[in-house]
């Protein structure tokens, strides 16, 4: 591969690291109920650019806005850049700006839950929703992310037609996975919300039909996701008799393994009351669940090995047309 397209493909990968660690980051922002450490101030912290003699709270908060902050420009570097190496329609370039895209939903999202005041205690039905909603936008985040460096690495670009089935299939998949993904984001915002102290009860509580609805959520995610982990065995059964090449058979076995080891750690979650740590745990694998059914995906949906995508030429460090 030429250097300035591995460059490039490093740099792609160093976005989706480092974006792993800023949704860490957040998630312990929630976890800690830290969201209102800046008050209802965006983008300023507490009406300050860089806020004096900072509570924990508020340095927790703070520090995760910087950081997002720096994923932001990191988003725009990588879309500057792909507009310069490759040609208009390299899939390379779509994912890049469909990353910038989902970049700047999620920094309007997380401005729209400080500016409402959807954070800290707050335990409204209009909070868990947008925290759905948030967690399916980092999903398509990281994901575009993540194919930006995987077209830009020469991978085939996808190809439909013929393949009806088996798109269908994949929808479902994404889908399912997206749904266990933002209803997990909610059962998180659930336990953090029982320790506390702001749900009555307690972690260890029992559950009703009087049960407040997010305690509902400790038995809905869990179901969720088990069925949909189990869903992706049959998946991958089905992927590699589609594509018995090794590679996809690595991937899909990976993809399947990851799903039922999420299945574990949600067990394991339970068992130790959710503590933050093990909340983190989940939700970076719950991430690699994710980034791994979006790269198999690609390969399943990739043109015969026999059709290439050519890297678009470079003339004088111009933007390729």
């Amino acid at each position: 591969m030429d250097s300035r397209y591995r460059a490039f493909v490093n740099f792609a990968w160093l976005n989706v690291g480092y974006n792993l660690l800023v949704i860490m980051w957040g998630a312990f922002v929630r976890a800690t109920g830290s969201g209102a450490g800046c008050g209802d101030h965006w983008p300023l912290c507490d009406g300050q650019v860089i806020p004096r003699a900072p509570d924990t709270a508020q340095m927790i908060e703070f520090s995760h806005r910087v950081t997002s902050g720096i994923a932001l420009l990191l988003a725009v570097a990588l879309l500057v850049w792909a507009l310069r190496l490759f040609a208009a329609g390299h899939p390379a370039r779509r994912a890049a700006i469909a990353t910038m895209v989902f970049m700047v939903v999620e920094a309007l999202i997380g401005a729209a839950l400080v500016l409402f005041q959807l954070v800290a205690h707050d335990a409204s039905l209009t909070r868990a929703l947008s925290l759905g909603l948030h967690l399916i936008n980092t999903f398509l985040l990281i994901g575009a992310m993540a194919l930006t460096a995987w077209y830009a690495s020469g991978k085939p670009a996808p190809e439909l037609r013929g393949k009806g089935g088996l798109l269908g299939i994949l929808i479902a998949a994404l889908i399912g996975t997206a749904l266990v993904g933002s209803s997990g984001a909610v059962t998180a915002l659930g336990d953090t919300l029982l320790q506390l102290g702001v749900l009555p009860g307690g972690v260890s509580q029992s559950i009703n039909r009087d049960s407040h609805p997010l305690v509902w959520m400790r038995i809905i995610h869990p179901v969720l996701g088990t069925l949909v982990g189990l869903a992706m065995i049959t998946l991958a059964q089905r992927a590699v008799r589609y594509d018995p090449a090794p590679s996809t058979r690595r991937l899909a076995w990976a993809t399947a393994a990851i799903f039922v080891g999420q299945i574990f750690l949600g067990v394991v979650n339970v068992l130790l009351k959710a503590p933050v740590w093990m909340q983190l745990v989940h939700l970076l694998f719950a991430d690699l669940a994710w980034l791994a059914l979006v790269l198999l995906s690609a390969t399943l949906l990739a043109r015969p090995a026999t059709v290439t995508v050519p890297h678009a030429p470079v003339v004088s460090g111009s933007p390729a047309r």
